[in-house]
C-alpha cells in the first residue's frame, strides 16, 4: 500500500527542501525532475522551474523529465498529458512511483538540493494552468499566412440560429428580440474569433519553443551553446 498525501509531501519537502502544501503542486513537474537528480545528480537544473505559473513551463519541465529517463532508461511511461492539469489523484499515483524509485535506487548520502538549483526561486507554484487546445485553423491548413481567423469562419455556414423568434408569432416586442438575438450572434463570433485566434498565435509559440528545445539539446550533448537560441528561450518564458 502506498503512502499517504502527508507521508509523501513531508518527505518531498525535506529531500527538496521546498514548501509544497498539497499534491496537486507536483503537477508542474519540477519537484519530479528534482528527485530524479537527487538520484542521478545530472539533470539540468538551470532548465527546471519550479515557481512554475504557465503551462509551457510546466511542459518544459516534463521535457526535461523524459530526456532523463531516456539517457538512464528507465522504463516507465510519463503521462504528461494527466500530470499538467494537476488532479490530485494522477500526480498522487506518479508521486508514489517516484517514491518507490527513490527509495531502491538512491545513492543514500546529503543531497544539496538548494545548491542544485543554484539559489532558484522556488515559490510555491501556481497549480491552475488553462490548457489551450491544438486548433488547427484554416491558416495553419494551407493558406499560407498568419491572417487572424474570421468570425465568419465560426458561424456554421450563415445558418439561421434556431433560438430567435419566430415570425409571424405576433408577441410583442418581437422586432426588440430579434435584434437582441441579432446582437448576442455577433457577440459570440467575436468571442470564437477571438479565441481561435488566440489559439492559432500560442500553437505557433508552442512550435517555436519546441524546435529551440530540441536544438539547444542537440548543442548540448555537443557541448556547445548558441546565443540565439537563448535569447528566443528567454523571450518564449518570459512572463512580464
Amino acid at each position: 500500500m502506498g503512502e499517504s498525501r502527508t507521508e509523501l509531501i513531508e518527505w518531498l519537502n525535506n529531500l527538496l527542501q521546498i514548501n509544497y502544501t498539497k499534491i496537486e503542486q507536483c503537477g508542474t513537474g519540477g519537484a519530479y525532475c528534482q528527485v530524479m537528480d537527487s538520484v542521478y545528480g545530472d539533470v539540468p537544473m538551470v532548465r527546471v522551474k519550479m515557481n512554475t505559473k504557465h503551462e509551457y513551463e510546466f511542459l518544459a519541465n516534463y521535457k526535461v523529465l523524459q530526456n532523463v529517463f531516456k539517457a538512464h532508461k528507465v522504463d516507465k511511461p510519463i503521462p504528461v498529458d494527466k500530470l499538467v492539469k494537476c488532479k490530485m489523484q494522477d500526480n498522487l499515483e506518479f508521486l508514489q512511483w517516484i517514491r518507490r524509485f527513490w527509495d531502491q535506487n538512491s545513492p543514500g548520502g546529503e543531497y544539496d538540493a538548494v545548491g542544485r538549483r543554484k539559489g532558484a526561486a522556488t515559490d510555491t507554484p501556481h497549480t491552475i494552468a488553462p490548457v489551450a487546445p491544438r486548433v488547427r485553423s484554416a491558416a495553419s491548413s494551407g493558406s499560407g499566412g498568419l491572417t487572424a481567423p474570421s468570425g465568419a469562419a465560426r458561424t456554421g455556414g450563415g445558418k439561421t440560429p434556431t433560438g430567435g423568434p419566430r415570425a409571424g408569432s405576433g408577441l410583442g416586442g418581437g422586432a426588440a428580440n430579434a435584434k437582441l438575438q441579432e446582437e448576442l450572434k455577433q457577440v459570440k463570433e467575436d468571442v470564437d474569433a477571438l479565441e481561435m485566434e488566440r489559439n492559432f498565435y500560442f500553437n505557433k509559440l508552442r512550435d517555436i519553443e519546441i524546435l529551440v528545445q530540441n536544438q539547444m539539446e542537440v548543442l548540448e550533448t555537443e557541448g556547445k551553446t548558441d546565443d540565439v537560441l537563448n535569447s528566443i528561450q528567454a523571450i518564449l518564458y518570459k512572463t512580464e
